[in-house]
């Protein structure tokens, strides 16, 4: 949980700042900011595949501490970026070891928590993520604030990025038993896409996209639309109390194994949240669906997760876990690319009006099918 709070920390130190760095130090627009930011999330995605493989057929210990290091080593690479060019080489390159660090990291988790309680472990794991969304958002822009030095900042991010590795040095883990079980002489898509969860995968998308487009235009919507300046981190702490408290919500149902519940609530209440932050462009809507949108997505994503593990054998967890992180990302990368496009061209408040539109159908495609989909071919209680 340490490193995993080091890890999306240093992400979302730069995440709501990198579209005011790309504007303002080398004059970007909105439509190839779009483009520099999603080569990011495409490049975890064709990652993802891959490292869930890796991590069900290597030493997870060692894929964990190889994608660490080059994760943190590329924060230096930002330092180094002098043109645009550069800064999206630099970028597009560091969505690779992003990718595989958060598959290798979150399977590392599930194989040191006891299966009793696997389900319940997963939702407080994903706490982590949720504590450095709150924190990291806001001290960076008060930083930024303070500074107006985006080196700073890099030179953090590789900091706490280097703390997390260290910190991974630490964890023991026993022989894997189940490599040996692994077939040898072939290798099929199933390796490296879980196919019995293709629908959640299908699913989780709508979902990506609508964050995908929040996370990275919410500082610069606000900026220019909603004329705020420093509002941007007490949305995202706000989202992260949202998120916290479905976690300790949410405990319970996931004890319980209430998978399919805990999803259908969570979504609900993050479409109620992008509806009310694009319906009610003010104070009370932008931090309103701050506080409903980290409710919801609390709700979904650990039931989505566990309902993919609940999908897949012992030696399959990787590539469950990579396959909904994949889902994920190829919504984020549709969301950022989409909605720069979408707002260079119709405006911001179209972009969200578009969020909310995705949201709702993924909420539909969820209730028509995606629940009966998973309930039909779990394997295990």
């Amino acid at each position: 949980m340490t490193a995993n709070f080091a890890l999306f920390f240093a992400f979302y130190l730069l995440t709501p700042l990198l579209p005011l760095y790309l504007s303002e130090t080398f004059g970007a627009t909105k439509d190839v900011i779009g483009i520099i930011l999603s080569g990011y999330t495409i490049t975890a995605l064709l990652f993802r595949p891959f490292s869930g493989y890796f991590v069900d057929t290597f030493p997870r210990k060692t894929v964990l501490m190889v994608c660490f290091g080059a994760f943190a080593i590329f924060f230096a690479g930002y330092l180094a970026a002098s043109t645009l060019l550069l800064f999206t080489i630099v970028r597009t390159l560091h969505g690779g070891p992003f990718g595989a660090l958060t598959v290798a990291n979150s399977t590392v988790a599930i194989d040191v928590l006891p299966s009793s309680r696997r389900n319940e472990g997963i939702g407080y794991y994903g706490l982590s993520n949720n504590l450095a969304m709150a924190i990291a958002p806001t001290f960076a822009i008060f930083i930024y604030a303070q500074t107006h030095n985006f080196e700073l900042l890099f030179w953090l991010a590789l900091a706490i990025a280097t703390f997390g590795w260290i910190v991974d040095a630490t964890v023991r883990l026993q022989r894997q038993k189940a490599n040996s079980q692994l077939p040898k002489a072939k290798l099929s898509l199933d390796r490296f896409f879980l196919e019995r969860g293709w629908l959640l995968g299908v699913n989780m998308v709508f979902f990506g996209f609508c964050f995908g487009v929040m996370s990275n235009y919410l500082a610069i919507y606000g900026k220019q639309v909603l004329g705020m300046t420093g509002g941007t981190g007490t949305w995202f702490m706000l989202c992260s109390i949202g998120l916290i408290l479905s976690r300790l919500q949410g405990g319970k149902a996931l004890r319980q194994g209430r998978l399919t519940h805990n999803a259908a609530e969570g979504m609900v209440i993050s479409l109620v949240g992008y509806t009310l932050f694009v319906a009610a462009p003010n104070m009370f809507g932008y931090y309103s669906s701050a506080l409903l949108i980290g409710l919801g997505n609390g709700h979904m994503w650990p039931a989505f997760q566990n309902m993919m593990i609940s999908m897949a054998h012992h030696n399959e967890r990787g590539t469950a876990n990579s396959t909904i992180l994949i889902s994920w990302d190829i919504g984020m990368g549709l969301g950022v690319l989409a909605g720069g496009a979408i707002a260079e061209h119709f405006g911001y408040s179209t972009a969200f009006w578009t969020v909310a539109l995705v949201n709702a159908i993924g909420v539909i495609l969820y209730f028509l099918k995606t629940q009966t989909f998973f309930l039909a071919r779990r394997i295990e209680e």
